[in-house]
Parts: C-alpha cells; sequence; structure tokens
C-alpha cells in the first residue's frame, strides 16, 4: 500500500545523504518533499502539515549538536521515523480483558468495510492465544450475513451464536445480549459481537449501534474500516466517533494498493490508537498493528520484527533445534531440510509479503512483484520426486535419475539440474559460514536477500574454469616439457 510513499522518502533521504554535510537549506528541501509525498498519499492536510513542521522544527534543533564526520543525515532520518511513529499512534495497543469475563468487544463500521470476516479474524488470533472467543451474529440486516459469519467462524474454529436467520428478520439488540448470557454459560472469555453496518453514515445506522452499545456494555468498542477509501474513512471514523464513540481502530485491505492515507490520517485526527491490521484474504492475515514496525516499513527499513515472530510461529522447534545442531556439528544441509525450511515457509504466507518485509525491500519491487509463487511448489515437487538417499547425497544423481525426478515431478531435466547447482552452492555458502567466513558476497543482491538455493533465485555462480597453459612451439621435446611444467 505504501509503496509509492516508501519510494517517494527514499529519494528525499537519497538527496540528502548525497550532500554529506547538512544545512538549514537542505532541512527546507527534505521538508518539503516529504510534506508533498504525503500529500500525494492522500493523508489528511491538518496531519501533513502538523507532522512536517514537527520534523523541521525537530531537524533543526538537533543540526547543531551534529559534529563534522558524523552521518548527518541518518540523524535527520530518525527524526523522521520518531514523529512517523508517533502519528501512528506511537505503540501498540492490547485489547483491555474485563476482570470478569467475558470481555466483550463490539464490531462498528459501514458495510463493505470488511466487519463479519474481520470478526473470524480476531476471534482466530485470540483462539490461536488459548481464548475461548464465540462470535455473536448481530447483523440482521445485511443480506446472508449471518450465514457469512458462520461460514468464515467455521473455518476459524470459533463457535457462532447465531438464532435469527437475519435478512432483515431478528431483534439485533436482543440477539447481542442472549449472546453474552450464552457465553457466560458456556465460559467463553471472549464474545464478539458483529454488527451491522450502511453504506452509508445514517440515523438508522447509529441508532441500532447505540442500542446494542447500551445494551452489552461493551468492554472494547473497535471501528473496522477499509484502508482503501481515503479521506472518507477519516470522515467516517469522525461521525462514528461523535454518534457511537470507539476505543480502537482496525484497518483492513492494508495490502491494496491505494495510497494508505487513511492508515497516517486517522490515529492523528480521531485520537484513537490503530489496533489490529488486516493485510490478506487469509485468516491468518491480520496481526496487532505497530506503529513502530509500519513506520519502518514506509521508510523502507523493513519489518523484521514481524518476520521474525511470524518465522517463530512457522517453524517448528524441535527440527530448527536439529537444524542447528547439525550446523554447529559440521553436518551437511540436505535437500530433506531445505524441504522442511520450505514447508514452513509457505505456512508463513506468500513469498512477495515475507520479502517485503525485508530491509531495502522497495530497491527491488519489481522483482518482489514479479516473483513467481508458484515456484516453491514446482520445487517441492523435484525435491519429492527424490529416494531418500538422492536427497541425502546429490552425488549420487546421475543422467537417469535426474530424467526419473523430472518425469516425477512433471518438470524439465533442465529445472532439476538448476536446483542442484542452487542448493550445492547453498551448501557451500553454510559451510563458509560455519568456518566464520560470514556471507559470500556472489548473488545475494540479485537473489533477492536470500539464500542461493531458494526457488525464482537466479543459478548458482558458475566455477571459473582454470587459466590454459600456452603450449611450447620449441620443437626440443625436453624444453617443451619443462616450459608446459
Amino acid at each position: 500500500m505504501f509503496d509509492n510513499l516508501s519510494s517517494k522518502f527514499a529519494g528525499a533521504f537519497s538527496a540528502l545523504r548525497s550532500r554529506g554535510k547538512i544545512s538549514e537549506k537542505d532541512i527546507d528541501a527534505t521538508t518539503s518533499d516529504i510534506r508533498q509525498a504525503l500529500l500525494e498519499a492522500d493523508v489528511a492536510l491538518d496531519v501533513v502539515e502538523s507532522f512536517t513542521q514537527k520534523v523541521h522544527q525537530r531537524a533543526l534543533e538537533v543540526l547543531p549538536t551534529l559534529q563534522s564526520g558524523t552521518n548527518q543525515a541518518q540523524a535527520i532520518f530518525d527524526v523522521v521515523n520518531q514523529e512517523l511513529t508517533e502519528i501512528l499512534g506511537g505503540g501498540a495497543r492490547r485489547i483491555r480483558f474485563a476482570k470478569n469475563p467475558p470481555t466483550v468487544i463490539m464490531l462498528a463500521g459501514l458495510q463493505g468495510a470488511g466487519k463479519t470476516t474481520l470478526a473470524a479474524k480476531l476471534a482466530k488470533f485470540y483462539k490461536d492465544q488459548g481464548d475461548t472467543p464465540i462470535l455473536v451474529a448481530s447483523d440482521l440486516q445485511r443480506p446472508n450475513a449471518v450465514n457469512q459469519l458462520q461460514v468464515v467462524g467455521e473455518s476459524a474454529g470459533v463457535p457462532v451464536f447465531a438464532p435469527e436467520p437475519g435478512n432483515g428478520v431478528g431483534n439485533p439488540v436482543k440477539v447481542a445480549q442472549e449472546g453474552i448470557a450464552f457465553a457466560k454459560s458456556k465460559l467463553h472469555n471472549i464474545v464478539i459481537v458483529d454488527t451491522a453496518g450502511r453504506l452509508g453514515v445514517d440515523e438508522e445506522l447509529m441508532k441500532e449501534a447505540i442500542a446494542i452499545r447500551d445494551a452489552v456494555n461493551p468492554d472494547e468498542i473497535l471501528f473496522v474500516v477499509d484502508a482503501m477509501i481515503g479521506q472518507d474513512a477519516v470522515r467516517t471514523a469522525k461521525a462514528f466517533q461523535e454518534g457511537v464513540g470507539f476505543d480502537g481502530v482496525v484497518l483492513t485491505k492494508l495490502d491494496g494498493d491505494a495510497r494508505g492515507g487513511a492508515a497516517l490520517s486517522i490515529a492523528a485526527l480521531t485520537g484513537r490508537p490503530i489496533m489490529f491490521a488486516s493485510t490478506g484474504e487469509k485468516l491468518s492475515d491480520f496481526d496487532i498493528f505497530y506503529p513502530d514496525r509500519m513506520a519502518s516499513r514506509i521508510l523502507g527499513m523493513g519489518d523484521v520484527a514481524t518476520l521474525a515472530e511470524q518465522a517463530k510461529k512457522a517453524f517448528d522447534g524441535e527440527s530448527s533445534e536439529k537444524l542447528e545442531e547439525k550446523f554447529i556439528a559440521g553436518e551437511d544441509f540436505t535437500l530433506d531440510d531445505f524441504l522442511e525450511q520450505l514447508e514452513a515457509m509457505s505456512k508463513m504466507g506468500s513469498m512477495g509479503k515475507l520479502l517485503g518485509m525485508l530491509p531495502g525491500a522497495g530497491q527491488m519491487k519489481k522483482q518482489i512483484e514479479n516473483f513467481d509463487e508458484s515456484e516453491i511448489t514446482r520445487t517441492k515437487a523435484i525435491v519429492q520426486s527424490m529416494t531418500p538417499l538422492e536427497r541425502r547425497d546429490l552425488k549420487v544423481l546421475n543422467g537417469s535419475r535426474r530424467a526419473r525426478i523430472a518425469l516425477g515431478s512433471g518438470r524439465k531435466v533442465s529445472d532439476v539440474n538448476a536446483l542442484v547447482d542452487k542448493f550445492t552452492a547453498a551448501q557451500k555458502m553454510m559451510k563458509q559460514m560455519r568456518k566464520g567466513g560470514g556471507m559470500p558476497n556472489s548473488n545475494m543482491a540479485r537473489g533477492m536477500a536470500l539464500p542461493p538455493g531458494m526457488p525464482g533465485l537466479p543459478p548458482a555462480p558458475k566455477k571459473a574454469a582454470p587459466p590454459q597453459k600456452k603450449k611450447s612451439k620449441s620443437g626440443n621435446p625436453a624444453k617443451r616439457a619443462l616450459e608446459n611444467g
């Protein structure tokens, strides 16, 4: 979503870094570039003016303290990073759990914002943490809303309280009240109430939302908003804040290609934190919103913290320990190990998203966009077509074996050869790291910051042929033998 904004920020700081010693004039120019970038991203004017003013003021305050020879551009960059984190909310805010369960979470927002799917994502998020959530179907207006909640609830493995069919039938306030009573009787510690939306803010919508709020007295009211609707998101948020009130914001469709102004405006203008973000269609594409991590991504520094968290969830602890022990013991990294890593990476989501979290991802935008996700599946097919012996020892892979593997995986022999070459390079890299040689400089940049051997990366560099010795032209056999060594 923030690709264009990130590239504009990168351009502004690139110009600043080229200056060496920074003057007030340079700060003025950088601030002006940032202001233009934010306006183009559809950030609210009030937020833009406040942000650029603070950045300009703090940068001027920092400038006299910078010594000659220090990285002055980095100091200004740090100022922008801090201020960007602040307008995004400062720090992550978690759900406040009730002292006496269940904790009641009410969702509010316009129709089409993604409340129903978001309800299931939120429920799954807490279910995975050991809680016992239940969904309550209080959206009785939108066609098939109740049925949709039941479907996504089943996918999330979370029960749904839906006594009314919906489609205009039933009392949403009564359903919400009965849902909480049911949750108490069944010892559910979290109740998520899905409410009706409208195509626009109107009196009927507000009355219903207020009635549900007053009836269930929720511990948290979350305003769900589509991040792709730009300034309309801010206006809608203000209307809900004045009408119903809410404690936090949930951004949906943050993986879209809109300019992202809503995300940068809504927290600053409402005074309410962005608590969660939905970044895809899968139920797992959902997490706590971390302002510092989002600021880092916008500024092109990636989001290594989130990447590490996802990796920890996806990679089996026992398998990781075994791999680490093999590495320390000096044992070779095999294709069986490689297959385990591929399976774990598949659980983490699309490779494009993962690569987008790496520092400097903006500089390889085209490579990430053109990354063929199905290549991982094809690579797994090749490895799975090998025998256990072949996975352990690549030296046994003669021509006939490679032809059989290609046939079994539906690939060409050249694809098998390419994988073997890449994997051999990866083994050598790990051996070098084990010896303390660090990462080789081979094709790391071209390989999208992933080790050779990963699917979709360039082939491993070929070994340079040894220099040929010049043949002697002497007619004396003894002299010719001496010259040729």
